[in-house]
């Protein structure tokens, strides 16, 4: 399992020109699963993510986590996390996991990231067309693979 974190001032996600998620500050997570993919991942990346210090004290050093700051989360799924560009031009996404495998998988993300945050966790639309509007602070993007532990 990847995720991208993206400290963020605000982000919101829009299927059809509707916003289906918008958040204030804290992280913008783009989710990309892989077909091995397991709780045991999410478990890892939900404990990872609310505990990483990327947030600025007030002497503006990365030494808060999301919940220190009382920050709000947009999980966005990312199937494209997963390409692979070795041969050719076209990426081959056949890592990354099929919907029967990465639907139930996202929704425990979310529902784990709720628990352990104590904070309603906004998402985009699983497989639909979204646009994602953000302002990155700092900018600070992460990447997590929950296989590199």
């Amino acid at each position: 399992m990847r995720a991208v974190l993206q400290r963020v001032s605000n982000a919101e996600v829009t299927v059809n020109q509707d916003i289906v998620g918008k958040i204030g500050n804290g992280l913008l997570i783009l989710l990309g699963i892989e077909h091995e993919d397991a709780v045991s991942d999410i478990d890892y990346l939900v404990k990872k993510i609310s505990q990483m210090r990327i947030f600025s004290d007030s002497h503006g050093k990365m030494n808060c986590s999301l919940m220190d700051v009382g920050g709000q989360c947009l999980v966005v799924s990312q199937f494209t996390l997963y390409a692979s560009t070795k041969k050719g031009n076209r990426p081959s996404f056949i890592a990354a996991a099929r919907p029967e495998v990465a639907i139930p998988l996202y929704e425990r993300f979310v529902k784990e990231l709720e628990v352990v945050t104590d904070n309603k966790v906004e998402t985009g639309v699983f497989g639909a067309e979204m646009q994602i509007n953000l302002v990155n602070q700092g900018p600070v993007t992460i990447i997590i693979d929950s296989k590199e532990k």
